[in-house]
């Protein structure tokens, strides 16, 4: 199993280099070089399976043995979804009229993310041990991924994190559960912006290959490989849980439908590979206000509005959902030239059209929706009304089309649930909802907190690389001179 950039300019890259990467040096995203099948008497013979031991499964598909042997693997995976509030780590909740949600959000920051980042920052920390190096993690955040990052990291030696999040445009859980922990090894920034306007100084310091091999900079957001690795999960067991695979004889599988509210896109990549693997899911990104994925999906029109526009589901508003340029080179057979031509020229303009061929691809893969605020608070008390079931804003994006495009007769369909509703406490209240805060999230009102500010007007990308540049010096200090921090490319 190898690994090129979606961008044409890397390839042959193994597990360990991707792993210990954010963006490809040619600015483009890492993919397996060839995907995997899964037959219908593989996906028939996992239908038992619980989520950690099908992470398990899709991992070793991903990960040679002889890069992390199969037991090691096993002890990782089991360790980093052992802290869960459910057993499995998931749930799968079935309520009135149909509706089923596959609950993601039994982390210690009760959001989808958890999952994900703890995966792989064990799988980090393995790497760290074994070769006695460290590494600086830099995250940015439209929410909840930065919390998850400090949470995964907390305890593990060997890493640093450096996180950024947009001042304002979060709830004020998720900003304290970035911004109240202390520890020496998380470094945490506040910026006037958007979490679009996040991603354009922290895209130029992964692209400056010295910096990213002196300090052994890496990524934890979804750009990082792994984290899609990982979200395959969430489909297939979805998939085998649901879609009556079980009662079906012969190799014609039945499909499941599969709504996933969107941001930055790495949920709806996940789906994508596995789709690709083999596995028959009908797909529907739903986004808020923020529609890019929306009228690329409808009309080919991949383009940013001229700004990003806050909604109750805060944790989507994304202009740039970054990961569907691996959807574009994976629909588009792996044509890295037209996706670089396209990806540059979004960047540059913040606006392309996906050719005709692609967009025709694109749109027989995925179905998409946008949903307003109106519609987020609607779905929440309908619900509750319903099933005195309180949704999150974010997975009342997915339900929303639940109660507006019913299911034919012998289809069905999950809505993926990507986080708690008490970390939203806006629109539960917007819905005219009450929902008591957990003790734990009560504590996080009382503690300190600490942050350095990214103003408007300041040159971001400077201060974070004297941040990071601050990180090598003081751990200089208590680790041994002679171990290189970097990781070489080869």
């Amino acid at each position: 199993m190898r690994y090129c950039s979606t961008r044409g300019g890397v390839q042959g890259w193994g597990f360990q280099q991707v792993l210990f990467s954010g963006y490809a040096p040619d600015g483009g995203m890492f993919m397996p070089e060839a995907l995997p099948a899964l037959s219908p008497d593989t996906l028939k013979l996992w239908t038992s399976m619980s989520y950690p031991e099908l992470v398990l499964e899709l991992c070793s598909l991903f990960i040679p043995h002889d890069v992390i042997p199969h037991d090691d693997l096993k002890d990782l995976l089991s360790q980093a979804l052992y802290h869960f509030s459910v057993p499995g780590a998931v749930r799968l909740v079935r309520l009135e009229g149909g509706l089923c949600l596959l609950e993601l959000f039994h982390g210690e920051t009760l959001a989808f993310k958890d999952l994900a980042m703890r995966c792989t920052a064990h799988l980090l920390q393995y790497f760290l041990r074994k070769e006695n190096r460290r590494a600086v993690v830099l995250v940015g955040t439209s929410g909840d991924t930065g919390g998850s990052a400090i949470r995964s990291v907390c305890g593990l030696q060997g890493l640093d994190v450096v996180v950024v999040f947009p001042r304002g445009r979060i709830t004020s859980i998720q900003e304290r559960q970035m911004t109240t922990s202390l520890e020496d090894n998380v470094h945490v920034f506040a910026a006037d912006g958007s979490s679009d306007d996040i991603d354009v100084p922290l895209r130029r310091l992964f692209a400056d290959q010295d910096l990213v091999k002196r300090h052994g900079l890496m990524s934890l957001n979804s750009v990082n490989w792994v984290r899609i690795l990982v979200q395959l999960a969430h489909f297939l067991y979805a998939y085998l849980q649901l879609s009556g695979i079980e009662q079906v004889k012969g190799h014609v599988l039945p499909s499941l439908e599969v709504v996933v509210p969107t941001g930055g896109a790495g949920n709806i990549a996940a789906g994508c590979i596995l789709k690709q693997m083999g596995v028959p899911l009908r797909l529907v990104a739903m986004v808020n206000r923020n529609d890019t994925v929306h009228r690329a999906v409808e009309s080919g029109d991949f383009s940013m509005a001229d700004s990003v526009k806050k909604t109750l589901a805060s944790a989507i508003d994304i202009q740039d959902p970054y990961n569907m340029e691996r959807v574009f080179w994976l629909l588009s057979g792996g044509d890295s030239a037209l996706v670089k031509r396209l990806m540059e020229e979004f960047q540059d303009s913040h606006r392309t059209v996906l050719p005709g061929a692609l967009h025709k691809k694109l749109s027989s893969v995925l179905s998409a929706g946008s949903v307003t605020d109106e519609g987020i608070v609607e779905t929440m008390q309908k619900c509750w009304q319903d099933s005195r079931y309180l949704l999150c804003p974010h997975t009342a994006v997915a339900v929303w089309h639940h109660y507006h495009c019913p299911l034919r007769p012998g289809e069905s369909r999950c809505c993926i649930a990507t986080a708690s509703p008490v970390k939203f406490q806006e629109a539960v209240h917007r819905a005219g909802l009450t929902l008591e805060l957990p003790e734990g999230m009560q504590r996080l009102k009382k503690m300190r907190t600490r942050c350095a500010k990214l103003e408007e007007g300041m040159d971001w990308e400077s201060q974070l690389r004297e941040r990071i540049e601050h990180i090598r010096s003081v751990r200089e200090r208590f680790w041994p001179s002679h171990v290189d921090n970097s990781y070489s490319v080869v």
